[in-house]
């Protein structure tokens, strides 16, 4: 039965997506099943998450089929990082991913089923690439450290069906063999504030890190500007194999409010207690985020902002670990961007055995990173661009370890496609 869902969510909307005799485009502020679910005040993103509503919808394509109502998005990074210092690394790789949802309306709610999948396994060679000071799963059975691992193939296939309640209250139910439960903010490759920027916070493992689950159940309630939602997943993160689809036992559990005063903002608080989330280390997690997000449109852009804090609580050795980070891109132009972030967040990983007077480096510590970027059409409608990053290591009474990264794009790319490179 989980192999014939899979399938379904799998092909359902490219199925939809391919009878092109009862296509209409529909570029006109067309609402997906999630726009409405607090009253019009957000926009759902990936699993059951939520942008503010004001949030661009320029680079999603939607059509429509029959009484079915499609949407295609995706975002293609190609990039090449030189990294400075004894941690740096360099590598020319691609982050991307690609969404389909087909929605329709039954019993008097909306049905609607999603197929999010990457290639990452095959663009990001040797199952990292290089992030300073970034930690976090496994790569040829050693933990990662200064790397980010790749995405899997399948991101996220999940159904879902919203149904009013009456005036401004509905509830929702959402299950997915691969998907996003109701724990963190909006994970950082579909959050409005982080758009253009691929590289995975520093703070992912204490904040986002669980957008790709296994055994997803969550149910939601929505009244007025409010959201409150419960969700049962494996806590487990998923294997170094990135091209399957993982399993496991619903050992997890997390809970969520979300607050929507308006379209321009929407803030959320959450928490879940993760079984065994880390291959190589032992015992539970219990992680607490709290995120804001602020979206502000004007002519030919907008400007999006968030402030992010995740905690982590490892109980096998009491480490608590808090990571902080705040957020920005601003388009101007129509195709043009200028991105930053700052984050400070805890690490305990990134020394560990790798030094015999622990006392001299400890293996905890407070590292900051902080990351600037611009992209801009030339008149020949190529895109170029460039990030710098400066991040900073600060743990007891060792000294300063300074680094850097730069990076630079120039893929071809037409903003006025339903899937744009990025």
């Amino acid at each position: 039965m989980r192999k014939f869902l899979t399938l379904i969510l799998v092909t359902g909307p490219l199925c939809a997506q391919m009878d092109h005799s009862s296509m209409q485009h529909d570029l006109s502020g067309h609402e997906m099943s999630g726009h409405d679910m607090l009253g019009g005040m957000v926009m759902e993103a990936s699993g059951t998450s939520f942008n503010p509503a004001a949030s661009p919808m320029n680079d999603m394509l939607h059509l429509s089929a029959g009484s079915w109502r499609l949407m295609l998005h995706g975002q293609v990074f190609v990039g090449d990082t030189q990294q400075s210092g004894p941690r740096g690394g360099d590598k020319f790789a691609s982050m991307n991913w690609f969404m389909g949802e087909a929605s329709h309306s039954v019993w008097g709610g909306t049905f609607a089923v999603r197929s999010m999948l990457s290639v990452d396994p095959a663009t990001v060679t040797n199952k990292r690439y290089p992030e300073l000071f970034q930690t976090g799963e496994t790569a040829q059975g050693r933990p990662i450290t200064d790397g980010q691992h790749p995405h899997d193939l399948f991101m996220e296939l999940a159904v879902r069906y919203t149904h009013p309640l009456g005036e401004n209250k509905r509830f929702w139910l959402y299950a997915a063999p691969v998907g996003d439960p109701a724990l963190g903010p909006v994970a950082f490759p579909h959050r409005v504030s982080a758009a253009e920027l691929p590289q995975a916070t520093l703070g992912h493992h204490l904040q986002d890190s669980t957008h790709i689950s296994d055994e997803v159940v969550t149910g939601g309630v929505g009244w007025g500007i409010f959201g409150l939602e419960a969700s049962g997943f494996h806590g487990g993160e998923p294997d170094e194999n990135r091209w399957n689809i993982d399993h496991g036992a619903m050992d997890s559990y997390s809970g969520r409010l979300t607050v929507s005063p308006n379209k321009n903002w929407s803030g959320q608080v959450s928490a879940g207690r993760l079984t065994r989330p880390e291959a190589l280390e032992p015992g539970d997690q219990v992680r607490t985020t709290a995120s804001v997000t602020y979206v502000r449109p004007y002519a030919r852009g907008e400007w999006a902002s968030s402030v992010l804090w995740g905690r982590v609580h490892k109980l096998a050795d009491g480490h608590k670990l808090n990571g902080y980070g705040v957020e920005s891109v601003a388009r101007f132009g129509d195709v043009n961007y200028l991105t930053g972030r700052v984050e400070l967040v805890d690490k305990d990983e990134l020394f560990a055995g790798q030094f015999a007077r622990r006392a001299a480096v400890p293996d905890r510590g407070i590292y900051g990173g902080v990351h600037a970027g611009f992209e801009f059409y030339p008149a020949s409608g190529d895109r170029a661009g460039g990030e710098f990053y400066a991040v900073q290591h600060a743990a007891g009474g060792s000294s300063g370890l300074w680094a850097a990264s730069g990076s630079g794009i120039g893929v071809p790319a037409n903003p006025a496609a339903g899937v744009v490179g990025a």
